[in-house]
């Protein structure tokens, strides 16, 4: 199947530099393209373009590009140049500091017989961009058998971890709802995501034990660290990326390394097929091919002719033409309903009826509107529906009050 001028995405809306930047980030662009680059830099805004190199975290890919394509250099001013180094020389200092923390945390599970898969960070770096100085990270996530999970958060709070507890749980709703427990080292300033699983629920994936028979062993130190074997790291990475809504560039930059190295397409459709991510891998796949000029597979092609599929790499354009941040609070309230209403079009139809179901199950919120004794909290079940009315209520009189 080709693309038909149908389906390409409406990108015309996309500012110069956002342009400029997608071609710098593909590589299909070669030092033969000058004109592409002298009609591109054409009242070029270079505040705009670090702003955007920054906010999509490709600063380090974008100056190696850069430096790499020497003719283009007589293009950019000079400032610019010394501003992406900048940034280029303090993510590679970053990565080493991960680099060191990675090993030392693997090493103390390992010496404890806790199995863990690093799922991005400095290894993701160099299996995709053969450099960990390529790829920004600011934390390490890593995933652990659910039984193992307690005996992980005790060693790591002796190696002077701090639990962020930034969810609040009831009858055991975190398993299913949460995905992940964060972790913070006050002195050496890094953070660690412990996951036992891959996505937050209703998503369906494969377990912890399907992952480690498929892991690999990366190179990048001298004791072993295992991270996700290439088709698991696709539908990880495919999922994490929409339900982000592809904001950052670097996680579409991601797909397309990712796609150019020898996956099992055979079996990568079979998983998508499986876990319901048919629909996303196809929604990364369209994206990356239009955006960053990435060949696709013939055998996986397949997946990107759903109208559904190409409605979502459509929909995702709303995140990287607006250059959303999801990770800042507040959100503002129409990217907040927007970002809602795309999280529920990614979900397959079973998932949907699994989340709205999901809202009978009792919130930290019932506990805290009607409080009983941990014995009793069995009841927040049959009276899910009255608690929430009558929190909802509340809330509209003390509205209509003149209370916020």
């Amino acid at each position: 199947m080709t693309m038909t001028n149908i389906d390409q995405l409406e990108c015309d809306s996309f500012s110069k530099e956002l342009n400029f930047m997608l071609l710098l980030l593909s590589e299909e662009t070669t030092e033969q393209q000058p004109h592409l680059v002298r009609s591109a830099l054409i009242n070029m805004d270079w505040d705009h373009f670090i702003e955007l190199t920054r906010h999509h975290r490709v600063y380090p890919i974008i100056y190696k590009r850069l430096k790499d394509l020497a003719i283009y250099n007589k293009w950019i001013p000079t400032k610019v140049m010394a501003s992406l180094q900048r940034e280029y020389q303090r993510n590679t200092y970053q990565m080493l500091h991960l680099s060191g923390v990675m090993d030392t945390v693997c090493r103390i599970l390992d010496d404890n017989q806790i199995r863990s898969i690093f799922l991005k960070g400095p290894v993701l770096a160099l299996d995709l961009y053969g450099d960990i100085s390529l790829r920004t990270s600011c934390d390490l996530d890593l995933i652990v058998p659910m039984e193992d999970l307690a005996r992980t958060e005790s060693l790591l709070l002796k190696l002077g971890y701090v639990k962020d507890d930034y969810f609040e749980t009831i009858l055991g709703d975190w398993k299913w709802r949460h995905h992940h427990i964060t972790f913070y080292h006050p002195i050496i300033g890094i953070k660690l995501e412990i996951h036992w699983r891959l996505n937050p629920g209703p998503s369906k994936e494969p377990g912890f034990n399907k992952l480690w028979t498929r892991k690999r062993t990366s190179t990048i130190t001298n004791y072993p660290i295992y991270y996700l074997g290439r088709e698991d790291l696709f539908m990880f990475l495919v999922s994490h990326g929409a339900r982000h809504g592809w904001s950052r560039l670097r996680w579409l930059a991601d797909i397309d390394r990712l796609s150019r190295q020898p996956i099992d397409w055979v079996v990568l459709r079979e998983l998508l097929y499986k876990y319901q991510y048919a629909h996303i891998g196809g929604q990364a796949l369209i994206l990356s091919e239009q955006l960053l000029l990435t060949p696709i597979a013939g055998r996986i092609r397949a997946i990107m002719g759903d109208t559904r599929t190409r409605r979502l790499a459509q929909d995702a354009l709303f995140y990287i033409r607006q250059m959303v941040n999801l990770h800042t609070e507040p959100v503002p309230e129409h990217i907040s309903r927007y970002h809602k209403r795309h999280l529920f079009s990614l979900m397959s139809t079973q998932q949907k009826i699994i989340f709205i179901l999901s809202f009978l199950y009792p919130y930290p919120e019932d506990a805290r509107t009607l409080p009983l004794p941990t014995k009793l909290h069995f009841l927040y079940f049959p009276l899910r529906l009255i608690v929430w009315t009558w929190r909802k209520t509340k809330k509209i009189t003390l509205q209509e009050g003149g209370y916020k």
